[in-house]
C-alpha cells in the first residue's frame, strides 16, 4: 500500500526525542522500530510484511530478543498487528504523530520545526515566499495605507541592506512604489513621519504603524508559509 513519504529528518527527531523516552522503548525496541520505518513509510508503504528472521538479521538480534521487541512495540501501538502467520508477520507502522501517547508532543514538535523553518527562510529567495509577504500585509501598503495590486506593489527593507538589514520576514514589508522610492535609506519611523507631514497619514495612523513596526520587529507579524507537498 502506497502512501505519502513523510519527512524523514522530523521523524527522526521525533523517534529519539518524543517515542524512546516517552515509550520507555528499550534499545532491541528502538532498533527494530526504526528498521522498520526505514522498509515502510520511509519508502512511502504503510504496510510492511516481514519474517522474525528479517527483522532480527537487520538488527542484529536473537529471534527471541526480536520477536518480544515486536510485541513491546504493538502493545505501546508504536506498530499495529494486521496479520500473523507462518509466512510472517504484517503490521502498519505508525509514525511518531500516529501513536496516540504521543500525538499532542508530535504537534507541538511540528510547530516548532515550522517556526524554526520560518525564522531562517530567505523571503526575497523564491516567488512563493515574497507572495507569502504581500499576503501577510493584506493587500495593502505597510506605511501609506494604500491599497496595492500586483502592478504597483514591492518589497521594502524596514532596516536598509546598506545598514545591515537582512530579508527575514521581520525586516521586509509590503508596500507601494511611492513609499518603496521614498524610504531609500532612511529609517521606517522617519518615513512614516513624513507621510504624516504630507498628510497623507493621520496622527493616529501613525501611531498604529509605530506599533505595527515593533510587532514585526518582535516576530509577531509572521507570514503563512507555503505546505509542502
Amino acid at each position: 500500500m502506497k502512501t505519502q513519504k513523510p519527512n524523514a529528518e522530523l521523524v527522526w527527531k521525533q523517534l529519539e526525542d518524543l517515542a524512546v523516552p516517552r515509550l520507555r522503548l528499550s534499545v532491541v525496541d528502538r532498533a527494530a522500530y526504526a528498521h522498520l520505518l526505514r522498509h515502510s513509510r520511509l519508502e512511502a508503504k504503510r504496510h510492511l510484511r516481514f519474517s522474525i528472521t528479517w527483522l532480527g538479521r537487520g538488527i542484529r538480534m536473537s529471534g527471541g530478543a526480536t520477536r518480544m521487541a515486536i510485541r513491546r512495540l504493538v502493545s505501546s501501538g508504536t506498530v499495529r498487528l494486521l496479520e500473523r502467520s507462518k509466512e510472517g508477520h504484517t503490521v502498519e507502522v505508525r509514525l511518531p504523530d500516529e501513536i496516540g501517547a504521543l500525538r499532542k508532543a508530535a504537534r507541538l514538535s511540528q510547530e516548532k520545526a515550522a517556526k524554526l523553518d520560518l525564522e531562517k527562510a530567505d523571503f526575497l529567495g523564491t516567488r512563493i515566499l515574497r507572495k507569502a509577504i504581500h499576503a501577510r500585509d493584506g493587500g495593502i501598503c505597510f506605511y501609506c495605507l494604500k491599497r496595492l495590486n500586483d502592478r504597483m506593489r514591492a518589497l521594502d527593507h524596514v532596516l536598509a541592506q546598506s545598514r545591515g538589514g537582512g530579508n527575514s520576514y521581520r525586516n521586509l514589508v509590503s508596500c507601494c512604489l511611492e513609499c518603496n522610492s521614498a524610504k531609500g535609506e532612511k529609517s521606517a519611523g522617519d518615513l512614516l513621519r513624513s507621510l504624516y507631514r504630507e498628510r497623507r497619514l493621520t496622527a493616529a495612523d501613525v501611531a498604529v504603524r509605530l506599533r505595527a513596526l515593533k510587532a514585526l520587529a518582535a516576530g509577531k507579524l509572521r507570514p503563512v508559509l507555503p505546505v509542502a507537498n
